[in-house]
């Protein structure tokens, strides 16, 4: 296996992670978590849109699903299933082209709001 597995496994996580339907109790988050959830939202969202038109490689777009995984296990509290559930809650309630939008005014200040290091 390469260095990259790791990355290329918390991306196929994350992937499941938003796309699978949720059976998991509802919870509701709040705060610097509700703000973590958009912020993974977004990172995730955009990645794989600008991968989709081939503006960014492969690499780039595991890079970029991996620190939304970070974001998540380090700045969201409760089980993966109903981080999933948020998520799922945001995406739905966020047009894609606001979700692009928020990308571009708010992308740093979300890495530098929720540290992965």
């Amino acid at each position: 296996m390469t260095s990259r597995w790791p990355l290329a496994l918390w991306a196929a996580v994350l992937a499941a992670c938003l796309l699978a339907h949720s059976a998991s109790a509802a919870r509701t988050y709040e705060g610097e978590e509700a703000a973590a959830l958009r912020c993974a939202n977004m990172l995730a969202l955009t990645a794989v849109a600008l991968a989709g038109v081939e503006l960014i490689g492969n690499q780039e777009k595991e890079v970029m699903l991996g620190v939304t995984v970070l974001i998540l296990e380090r700045h969201v509290s409760g089980t993966w299933r109903q981080k999933k559930a948020a998520l799922e809650i945001v995406r739905d309630r966020r047009s894609f082209p606001d979700t692009l939008e928020d990308y571009r005014r708010n992308a740093a200040r979300c890495l530098a709001q929720f540290p992965i290091n």
